[in-house]
C-alpha cells in the first residue's frame, strides 16, 4: 500500500478545507470499501481525511413524516432505528442483506452510497478498465460478465453498482444532502448516479470536494408496506445477482401507489418506472405484476452470458409485488 497522510476532522468545514488544500485527498468514513481498494492499488489517495467524528450521525424526523439519516450514521444504527424499521422496512431489510454485522458496524450511510463496483476487471490492475483508466477498454463486454449489467449499460462499461441500501433509497425518492466550501446543496438520488455513457469513471453528480452530510427520506405512506429481496450466489453475504426493493398500496383491488427499484442489474440503482406506470390504477393481480415486470425488462440488453438475469429480475418483481399484495403467483 502506498504511503499516505492521515487527518481526523471534527468540523465539517475543517474536512472540506483539508480535501480542497491537499491534492489527492479523500474522505474516510468506515473504510470498508476504500481501504480494500487501497490495498490492491486501485485507489491511492495521498491523504485520508477521517470524517467519522463529524457531528453528522443520527436519525431525525422531518415535518412531513420522513427521516433524515446523518451521513456518518453506521449502517447498523440506521437499520436498527425503530422509525426506519416502521416507516421504511425495505431499507432495514436491504441494509441487513448487504453485509455482515462487523461491516455494518463500521460502514456509514454516506460511504455506502459512494462504494465502487466489485467488477473483477476494475479490481485487477493488470486488466484494462474504463472506470479505472478512462479509454483503456472494458474487457467484461467480451470476457467474464455473467454477473454484470443488463440495463443502462454501454459499450464502455457493464459493471453493476454494489449497494443494497441505495436500491431501497432509490425506491423511496431519497435526496442526498452535501456541503461544499461554497455552501450546501442537495441532489435527488434519481440524479445522484450518472449514466455510464462513455465516461464510466464519472460516477456521481457530486461537485468536486463535496462531502455528503445526510440522506433525506420523504414521508411516504406507501413505504410502510415495503419489502427488499435479494438473490445472490451464496447464502452468506454476497453482492446481489438481482435485488428488488418494492412498496405497494392497494385499495379496492387497485394499485394506488407503487415503487420499484432494482439492484445488481445496472451501474446504478435502477428505478423501474415503466413497471410502475403500467401498474398504477390497474388491478393488483399476479398477472398484472408479471406483465409489469415484462414491460420493465423489455429495455434489457443482456450480454452473452448474463441473459438469465432478465428472467430472474422479472420473476423477482412479480414475487415481491405478489407478496406485498397478498396474492398468490399464478402458474
Amino acid at each position: 500500500m502506498r504511503e499516505f497522510a492521515y487527518q481526523r476532522a471534527i468540523q465539517v468545514r475543517e474536512a472540506l478545507t483539508a480535501v480542497a488544500e491537499h491534492a489527492g485527498a479523500r474522505y474516510l468514513g468506515g473504510g470498508t470499501n476504500l481501504v480494500d481498494l487501497m490495498k490492491n492499488g486501485v485507489e491511492a489517495p495521498a491523504r485520508l481525511v477521517d470524517v467519522r467524528h463529524l457531528p453528522l450521525d443520527g436519525v431525525d424526523e422531518t415535518p412531513d413524516g420522513g427521516l433524515v439519516l446523518g451521513a456518518t450514521t453506521t449502517n447498523s444504527d440506521a437499520a436498527a432505528h425503530p422509525e426506519v424499521r416502521r416507516r421504511y422496512p425495505a431499507l432495514t431489510q436491504a441494509v441487513l442483506a448487504g453485509a455482515s454485522g462487523q461491516l455494518r458496524n463500521m460502514a456509514t450511510v454516506g460511504g455506502n452510497l459512494l462504494q465502487r463496483t466489485r467488477c473483477p476487471y476494475f479490481a485487477d490492475l493488470a486488466q484494462p478498465c474504463n472506470k479505472r483508466v478512462p479509454g483503456s477498454g472494458c474487457p467484461a463486454i467480451a470476457g467474464e460478465h455473467h454477473n454484470h449489467a443488463i440495463l443502462g449499460r454501454s459499450d464502455h462499461c457493464a459493471a453493476t453498482h454494489p449497494s443494497d441500501m441505495a436500491v431501497a433509497l432509490a425506491a423511496f425518492d431519497a435526496v442526498v444532502r452535501y456541503e461544499t466550501l461554497n455552501g450546501p446543496g442537495e441532489i435527488p438520488l434519481s440524479r445522484f448516479y450518472l449514466p455510464v455513457g462513455d465516461r464510466p469513471d464519472r460516477e456521481t453528480a457530486l461537485p468536486p470536494g463535496a462531502l455528503i452530510t445526510a440522506v433525506v427520506l420523504p414521508g411516504l405512506a406507501v413505504a410502510r408496506r415495503s419489502r427488499y429481496r435479494k438473490v445472490r450466489e451464496r447464502a452468506s453475504y454476497a453482492f446481489a445477482t438481482v435485488s428488488v426493493a418494492a412498496a405497494l398500496e392497494v385499495r379496492d383491488g387497485l394499485v394506488r401507489d407503487v415503487r420499484i427499484a432494482l439492484g445488481g442489474v445496472a451501474s446504478r440503482p435502477w428505478r423501474a418506472r415503466a413497471a410502475e406506470a403500467f401498474l398504477r390504477d390497474g388491478l393488483a393481480t399476479a398477472g398484472r405484476f408479471r406483465l409489469a415486470a415484462e414491460v420493465e425488462m423489455a429495455a434489457a440488453e443482456p450480454l452473452r452470458d448474463n441473459g438469465y438475469k432478465v428472467a430472474l429480475a422479472r420473476n423477482l418483481i412479480e414475487a415481491v409485488l405478489s407478496e406485498l399484495a397478498g396474492t398468490e403467483i399464478e402458474r
